[in-house]
């Protein structure tokens, strides 16, 4: 009998979407609602709300970006500091591949046979350190473009749900009436998924993703409806 596992795959992309696609939700939606108590017009809101899209999508690419880069320039500047190491102190970086096969449980002597055959190769050593010793996996090279792009267009399609419901109607009344279901209605559908894909209970994410979604929305709407 065949054993397949099941793995969650394609991690950071899910992560870039999840970001992107929750704020994309709850802060146009949140703006749109706390401007239906403030103004007359759909066509403000509907500018406005189209002015935060454009602004918002293009904050969170470019901060999906700067933290992608980031991520790889330490890995490189860990791995540079490894090879050094390496080079330098070789008998103390193979004390700490004992170290890690210790924790498992391994013999003295099953420790001291790895640690010789890794010392043999030094980019495998090398690699073994980064993952078991820092805990850290390389990068892809495109991670932090990739990570842009799908940050900043999950939260334009995002954005654009709940201010679709302000182009469809004639005040500001009936649109966060309609921006309202939509909204709550993809909220909960979103929150399921997400939670599905990652594992955890579906209908408990979804209601809590509504949840945050709708308290945004309510203290938006309050403070708008306060000041005006």
């Amino acid at each position: 009998m065949i054993h397949h596992e099941k793995h969650l795959k394609s991690s950071d992309f899910i992560t870039d979407t999840v970001i992107g696609m929750s704020d994309g939700l709850t802060v146009p939606f949140a703006l749109a609602a706390g401007l239906s108590g403030a103004v007359d017009s759909n066509a403000v809101i509907i500018t406005a709300g189209i002015a935060e899209i454009v602004a918002g999508s293009i904050a969170m690419g470019l901060g999906g970006y700067l933290a992608g880069r980031t991520e790889l320039d330490h890995y490189q500047s860990e791995l540079k500091r490894e090879y050094e190491e390496v080079e330098r102190v070789p008998e103390r970086e193979m004390d700490e591949v004992k170290e890690v096969f210790a924790e498992y449980g391994l013999s003295e002597a099953s420790q001291h046979l790895i640690a010789e055959e890794l010392s043999k190769d030094k980019t495998k050593w090398v690699n073994f350190m980064m993952r078991f010793e820092l805990g850290l996996e390389e990068p892809h090279p495109s991670r932090a473009r990739k990570s842009a792009l799908t940050i900043g267009i999950s939260y334009f399609i995002g954005g654009l749900l709940p201010l679709a419901a302000y182009m469809l109607t004639e005040n500001p009344h009936d649109g966060l009436l309609l921006s309202l279901a939509l909204t709550t209605m993809c909220l909960f559908v979103f929150g399921y998924f997400k939670s599905k894909v990652t594992g955890q209970p579906p209908i408990y994410g979804a209601f809590k993703v509504t949840l945050i979604g709708l308290l945004a929305a309510a203290a938006a709407f309050g403070i708008a409806k306060l000041i005006s």
